[in-house]
């Protein structure tokens, strides 16, 4: 087969092992990337997230884990935050100014929904009475968005969008700031 593709491209194959895996800054800025996105992962190392180029956001099952490791594979460095009722947010979290911080929120009824297939996934439905109330739900949305709009964090429904489409929005944010553009408060549905 190779000498095949050698006649009919009129050169030699020039054996290389490990080519297809170039370690070149590119691929070091994605492992670092990664390795900061897991680390600050759902809350954690909170105090850190200074360095970030990127923190998520928003209330249980609004994607925040998926979309930063989505993120970190495209080489940005990501944190995220749960809004959890009762719960205050990490105290720098308001008074960042390096990274991004993006607001991400869904519909009510999707949450539920979301969150009632989750728990009946973990078995544990007799516990859930406010985590799957679709006005509490709603209160925790509302909330969410007070704290986006009060601090002028943009804000992308996720309801109907893929994480790689609620990705490349924050790529666009994320290169509008950089360009010196003032990001919209809240992406469009596009």
């Amino acid at each position: 087969m190779l000498q095949l593709f050698q006649a009919y491209l009129g050169g030699e194959s020039k054996r290389r092992v490990g080519a297809q895996h170039t370690l070149n800054a590119d691929y070091f800025k994605r492992i670092d990337a990664l390795n900061y996105t897991m680390l600050h992962d759902d809350g954690q190392h909170a105090d850190d997230l200074e360095q970030a180029d990127v923190v998520l956001v928003g209330v249980s099952r609004t994607s925040k884990t998926p979309t930063s490791i989505y993120l970190a594979n495209r080489g940005v460095k990501t944190g995220n935050i749960p809004l959890v009722p009762g719960v205050p947010v990490p105290s720098n979290l308001e008074t960042l100014t390096q990274p991004l911080v993006v607001g991400l929120t869904a519909s009510p009824e999707r949450i539920v929904q979301i969150r009632q297939n989750r728990l009946l996934g973990l078995h544990a439905e007799h516990d859930a009475d406010q985590y799957v109330d679709k006005q509490a739900v709603a209160g925790e949305i509302a909330a969410a968005r007070k704290l986006c709009a009060k601090h002028g964090w943009p804000i992308i429904d996720v309801t109907r969008r893929s994480i790689e489409e609620s990705a490349t929005m924050i790529l666009k944010l994320l290169q509008d700031r950089k360009s010196g553009q003032k990001p919209e408060t809240e992406a469009s549905n596009a």
